[in-house]
């Protein structure tokens, strides 16, 4: 099948491993990948740079970074002056690393952009197993979305509507990395850290790196990340 053949889908890449697997994900499954970055003030800016790779990588027909500027409303520690914690023990309460209305915005952008393409897709890499527990994760966000897209929209009201899928919801770090490998996708291009340098290279420390160093132990595979 052509790339005019497929159906078009916009993807949100962060240019961590989670997103780049669902990249890899959406390709398999036929769709022509309209890759979606948001430059919102994240201090972490690398990861802007890793999307790019993932993007050109693993086959998306074009690649768009939008800028919004959360960091004109603070309130995390992504986008204010606040400490990333740093092997911190786990704990029921949400982190200082959850950044307001994020998930929501990032959707809402690919919820607008996949209209104008004509797009009844939006795919995320948003999980629920092995992450910081960030109430934007979880499948009760995910289907409350979907629903207000499909009532928000002309797609949703006159079209086909709209689908968002978040295929790694219920994947632990472990199986994501087993399905990278299985669709060949490189996670050295990639950038998980909260607080990457401008190189790429990780801290090991925060709550992404341990995340994502447990899931390639689990998985018995070799962790490909840079640490700075």
């Amino acid at each position: 099948m052509s790339e005019t053949q497929l159906r078009k889908a916009v993807v949100l890449v962060s240019g961590g491993m989670d997103s780049a697997v669902t990249v890899a994900i959406a390709r398999e499954q036929g769709y022509q990948v309209h890759a979606l970055s948001v430059a919102y003030g994240q201090r972490h800016s690398s990861e802007l740079a890793a999307s790019g790779r993932v993007a050109r990588m693993l086959g998306s027909v074009e690649h768009k970074t939008v800028g919004i500027d959360l960091r004109s409303i603070g309130g995390s520690a992504l986008t204010a002056d606040i400490d990333v914690p740093l092997d911190a023990a786990d704990s029921s309460a949400i982190p200082v690393t959850y950044v307001p209305a994020r998930n929501t915005i990032m959707l809402s952008i690919a919820l607008g952009w996949a209209e104008v393409l004509g797009s009844s897709d939006i795919w995320c890499g948003v999980n629920a197993v092995d992450y910081s527990g960030y109430p934007d994760c979880r499948p009760a966000f995910v289907a409350a979305f979907e629903q207000l897209a499909n009532v928000a929209t002309k797609a949703g009201v006159e079209g086909a509507g709209i689908r968002i899928h978040a295929p790694l919801m219920h994947l632990s770090k472990a199986d994501i990395a087993r399905e990278g490998r299985r669709l060949g996708v490189d996670f050295s291009a990639t950038v998980s850290c909260y607080q990457a340098d401008q190189e790429g290279r990780a801290c090991g420390h925060c709550d992404a790196c341990r995340l994502r160093a447990q899931g390639f132990r689990d998985a018995g595979l070799v962790d490909p990340t840079r640490y700075a």
